[in-house]
């Protein structure tokens, strides 16, 4: 057999991975578009859509009589339905028949008064007496608009009122949330893959049980006890630590499973080595485990970051909604209003509140396969 033909088998596992990256990156892609495109075109089409244009049923009311203007011994009222966005292709007086007439044809309403609608929007209504009423003439369109795309979902969150300070206390949220559960995890894990004690495997199982607590069982109870704590020495529970602590507590049992069946696997002739010639457990840890161990501390790094800066659930409960407070997701959260009538905005939202994941995740992801992938093959 010729050893440069790949086997069946080959190429569908090489289609098979083909086809799940472009399942995940699909929506992302979706998401993109649709961020970029014009709010009165998103609500009515799909992203798919973004190229081939839109069609929309509409109605608009024409200005009042008392805006009508004498021309040639005719009264006049003028206007554009589009203002200068798209072309109509069909127009009508009445609810029934929304798209009897073509641009460029007149349509006899009451009164004698006659309508007139062009293919750019622009309309006339015309009579040989002077118009009464105080309300305009409902005029139905069908309007076809070209593809456009803009950067205005973009501003209008980028220039909401507070989205800096909120972008700051995400970064004073997730940062020290962050570091602190590795710093902690790290001694810990250690001492439960290289220091012999009494009752190791009961707490390590024990570790990985909390694996499977959901979060939203203990936020509660937790949350009191930080409030009778802060209670009894006359601390405000709405503080930093508190969500520093409250992310620590949700994060440690991972970090401490991650990080002890990485060092678990690493060789032990160096540790050995190491005391030999008179190292503590504390100068082996800090001079040769530590180093040896930044894939792993990288890799949970990253699903730590990811998860206390898109967190809201535990950004409101322990620091409120105030607005010295509030983190950026509840304060996009907020620009929706509150019956969701902004919800364009969304996809805009969602990209820049990756941003800063995204660089965390490039800068630290050539660790991440190394660092799950070896604490999961070898033993300790």
């Amino acid at each position: 057999m010729n050893p440069s033909r790949r086997s069946p088998l080959t190429w569908a596992v090489h289609l098979s991975v083909l086809l799940l990256v472009l399942l995940w990156t699909l929506p992302t892609a979706g998401l993109l578009i649709s961020s970029l495109r014009d709010k009165d075109q998103l609500a009515v089409s799909g992203w798919w859509t973004a190229l081939s244009g839109s069609s929309r049923n509409a109605v608009a009311r024409a200005p009042s009589a008392e805006n009508q203007v004498e021309r040639d011994g005719k009264f006049v009222i003028s206007g554009n339905l589009l203002e200068g966005r798209g072309e109509v292709s069909a127009f009508g007086f009445s609810s029934r028949e929304p798209t009897k007439f073509k641009p460029g044809e007149t349509a006899e309403l009451n009164d004698g008064e006659r309508l007139t609608v062009q293919a750019d929007g622009s309309f006339e209504i015309v009579s040989d007496q002077r118009m009464e009423g105080s309300r305009g003439q409902r005029i139905f369109f069908t309007a076809a608009t070209p593809p456009r795309f803009t950067l205005d979902n973009y501003a209008e969150v980028l220039s909401a009122a507070g989205i800096g300070r909120s972008f700051l206390n995400s970064l004073t949220v997730a940062v020290p949330s962050t570091v602190i559960p590795i710093l902690i995890a790290a001694f810990a894990a250690y001492a439960l893959a290289w220091m012999p004690f009494p009752g190791r495997a009961v707490l390590l199982a024990v570790v990985v049980g909390l694996l499977v607590v959901p979060l939203q069982m203990s936020l509660i109870p937790l949350l009191q006890l930080y409030n009778g704590v802060g209670a009894f020495f006359g601390v405000s529970a709405k503080t930093y630590m508190g969500i520093w602590l409250a992310h620590t507590g949700f994060g440690l049992p991972l970090a401490i499973y991650l990080l002890r069946n990485y060092m678990a696997g690493l060789p032990r002739e160096i540790m050995e080595s190491a005391r030999v010639d008179g190292a503590s457990d504390f100068d082996i840890f800090v001079k040769i485990i530590l180093p040896l161990s930044f894939p792993a501390l990288a890799s949970f790094a990253i699903f730590q970051f990811l998860w206390t800066w898109n967190d809201l659930l535990v950004a409101i409960v322990f620091l409120g909604a105030g607005d010295d407070k509030l983190v950026l997701t509840g304060r996009l959260v907020n620009l929706l209003g509150s019956r969701g009538g902004n919800w364009e905005i969304l996809t805009a939202s969602a990209f820049i509140t990756i941003v800063v994941p995204l660089i965390v995740f490039f800068a630290l992801q050539r660790y991440l396969v190394r660092g799950l992938l070896a604490g999961s093959v070898k033993g300790g």
